[in-house]
């Protein structure tokens, strides 16, 4: 019986110097173990958009084409901007013709000449506003989509803004030519030209191009579809700002300082030891506080997001790649 008490004693001790040598060579492992960020590599995206509302026309590139600053991208038709750069030129020129005749005195000739134009001016707007009416009573109903709303909206708008400019030239010439009426008159023309610009401005936006060299990363629309004044259209990856950006806590900021160098590895390119300068440091949003228990005497420790551009271009570089940064090696 004693031989089997001292049997499991020994077999105890035995066991119990087990546990501690394995705990022990854990805690020993888990220290040594070394600590490593995993950060992304990120570049500047802009979203290409114009001013000009239209139907898409011609795609002149592909989702992954790598374009130059200045190529064009993609052509947008609009007929009713067209249109209406006919009709402010046509308003420009009535202001040049008026403006030059003014000074030898309004002959009948040009008297009758404006009043045509101003009645065909109010036999235009009374066109504009009996369809933009109709086209109100289908939008109700849900016939007529308001994109067409809105372009017959802007046509009627249009109509009568010509029909007060027809008018005040009538009224004009119909009065003769005072001083004051050479300097409305050039005023007229000034605004014309004005309105002029305003559209041409537009319509410069029917052929979009490259802002940058790049890469198109992604095309929303399709050939045929509309667009409105401001739609993304597609996106332009840069990939000559590429960078990498780092979450790091707080207790590990004594690493990472601004405009320092750090060295991070690249696996998607087996790259080792890629020399990094870090360039921008900001807080994150509360969201990304690592919160303590207030037991241990710890803190609260927030996050910083750490962006750093690579000290010398590399080929290959893409976004979505990881940067592993193994913190043991910065000391």
């Amino acid at each position: 019986m004693e031989k089997e008490k001292k049997q499991l004693g020994v077999a105890f001790i035995v066991v119990l110097v087990a546990i501690v040598m394995v705990s022990a060579i854990g805690i020993i492992a888990m220290s040594d173990k070394p600590v490593v960020l995993q950060g992304q590599i990120e570049a500047t995206e802009i979203r290409i958009s114009g001013k000009l509302p239209g139907r898409i026309d011609t795609f002149l590139v592909r989702e992954g084409q790598y374009v130059k600053m200045g190529d064009t991208l993609v052509v947008i038709n609009s007929p009713e901007a067209w249109a209406k750069f006919q009709q402010v030129n046509a308003l420009e020129d009535i202001a040049k013709f008026q403006n030059k005749k003014i000074d030898d005195g309004t002959r009948r000739q040009i008297v009758r000449s404006v009043e045509e134009l101003w009645n065909k001016s109010k036999s235009d707007l009374q066109l504009a506003k009996v369809t933009y009416g109709r086209i109100q009573a289908l939008y109700k109903d849900s016939v007529v989509t308001s994109q067409r709303k809105d372009e017959v909206e802007a046509m009627y708008k249009a109509a009568v803004a010509a029909e007060r400019a027809a008018h005040q030239q009538f009224l004009l010439v119909k009065d003769g030519a005072q001083k004051e009426d050479k300097e409305s008159a050039r005023s007229l023309v000034d605004a014309a030209r004005g309105t002029v610009n305003e559209v041409q401005a537009l319509l410069m936006d029917a052929r979009l191009t490259a802002p940058e060299n790049g890469q198109i990363s992604t095309i929303y629309p399709k050939r045929g579809e509309l667009v409105g004044a401001g739609t993304p259209i597609m996106s332009l990856v840069v990939l000559d700002d590429c960078h990498v950006v780092l979450n790091v806590r707080e207790d590990y900021m004594p690493y990472f300082r601004m405009n320092k160098n750090f060295m991070g590895d690249i696996p998607a390119l087996d790259v080792k030891n890629k020399v990094f300068k870090i360039n921008y440091i900001s807080p994150l949003g509360s969201f990304a506080t690592w919160r303590s228990t207030k037991q241990t005497g710890t803190y609260d420790m927030k996050t910083f997001e750490i962006h750093a551009l690579p000290v010398e271009p590399m080929e290959g570089l893409r976004p979505g790649m990881s940067v592993l940064v193994n913190l043991d090696e910065l000391k």
